[in-house]
């Protein structure tokens, strides 16, 4: 039998707080929320027949007589699915978002949906059969570029899958509610329930990668803005005459510092016998990858070293902009070209550090994040538990 989501407002704060805290004692509920014994007593009594909640063994004792742990039912099931420029990743989670399987693969998104979300099914079974099975809860979906009522207004990003139904796809496939929003909003979600952003109520997720975006953390709420295009830099001008972007605009921020922007001026440096062993790679494989240059920047090449610096303070020069607007308590770097996060964040440091107002940052960390791809798989649970965990 499906679960059922929470009948009311007191209902959904209790299990939104089971979620996010784990094990409780029917105490620590009622101390945490402010709810009187009576109203905590039944509505957790209702959780538990409608099975949303179960009991998880004894409490540490508080004096008198013990009480019961109380969590989330095992049967709470979440899936996270991480969709981007050329690979797919999902994870099932449980009830309070910890992981339980996840699987990651090459996947050519210009395929379109169809065969992409066919395959995340496939991957889906896999991992509720190696997580014990159960039907899931929800599934959340993050997908590069703008999202709009749950599909891809990003024709660069995801070239055929504009306005393709993707939430309802995922739906109609799994049986339970879909949620899809861009993967910078996702990862920012992760992020504040498993990462770094956990401690902080405001916060800027900055996403590096084929595609470059900003998730917002405000007020402990994501902040998607009246169109839900809020943190959407990709295309930031920063020059009238700098190099053509995918939009079809010149100077964006994607096509300075996106991996085709870092690509193409690796590709210029080598043509032009600037940078040797970025040379000896593009007549050795054809064409340059982010990974290549990596390689090159780490094994010392200034050349190299030069494009990674100067991709970085671009990146700061939008950040002062963001930092001095929004305040926010820290700035979170994910994505970043594997080996090259240090030399990327101090570059950014310094500029940010520089160029903004001391009362914007005397107190605010610039950090990469330590999840990696999983604060999108996660964030994506928590997008679809937003969801579900509300009154329905």
């Amino acid at each position: 039998m499906a679960l059922l989501r929470p009948e009311n407002p007191q209902q959904a704060r209790l299990v939104r707080l089971l979620r996010d805290e784990g094990p409780r004692s029917r105490v620590e509920l009622g101390d945490l929320l402010g709810l009187s014994r009576t109203t905590l007593t039944t509505e957790l009594d209702r959780l538990v027949a409608r099975g949303l909640v179960e009991t998880a063994g004894p409490a540490a004792s508080r004096g008198g007589r013990r009480s019961s742990l109380l969590r989330l039912a095992a049967g709470v099931r979440f899936v996270g699915v991480l969709v981007g420029a050329d690979r797919i990743s999902v994870a099932v989670t449980d009830g309070e978002l910890n992981v339980l399987a996840e699987t990651s693969e090459p996947a050519d998104v210009r395929r379109g949906p169809e065969p992409v979300i066919g395959r995340c099914v496939e991957l889906i079974g896999k991992l509720r059969a190696e997580s014990g099975g159960g039907e899931p809860t929800g599934v959340g979906v993050a997908l590069p570029g703008p999202v709009d009522n749950g599909a891809s207004i990003a024709p660069t990003a995801l070239p055929g899958w504009q306005r393709f139904p993707v939430r309802d796809a995922f739906a109609a496939e799994l049986g339970c509610p879909a949620l899809v929003d861009n993967d910078a909003n996702v990862l920012a979600l992760g992020e504040q329930h498993a990462g770094i952003g956990r401690t902080f109520d405001d916060f800027l997720y900055l996403k590096l990668g084929t595609a470059i975006g900003c998730g917002l953390v405000l007020g402990g709420t994501l902040y998607r803005g009246s169109t839900s295009s809020a943190g959407d830099i990709a295309h930031l001008p920063l020059s009238e005459d700098g190099p053509t972007c995918a939009c079809g605009e010149v100077g964006c921020l994607e096509a300075y510092c996106g991996d085709a922007g870092l690509t193409r001026a690796a590709t210029a440096a080598a043509r032009t016998g600037r940078c040797a062993p970025l040379a000896a790679r593009l007549a050795e494989a054809g064409t340059l990858t982010v990974s290549d240059v990596a390689a090159a920047a780490l094994a010392g090449d200034p050349t190299a070293q030069a494009l990674v610096r100067d991709a970085a303070r671009r990146l700061g020069q939008v950040l002062v902009g963001l930092v001095s607007f929004f305040n926010p308590g820290i700035v979170v770097i994910g994505g970043a070209p594997e080996g090259l996060g240090h030399i990327l964040l101090a570059e950014v440091r310094g500029v940010v550090y520089r160029r903004s107002a001391p009362t914007a940052t005397g107190t605010m960390p610039v950090v990469l994040s330590d999840l990696a791809d999983r604060a999108g798989l996660v964030g994506a649970a928590r997008l679809a538990s937003e969801h579900v965990f509300t009154v329905g």
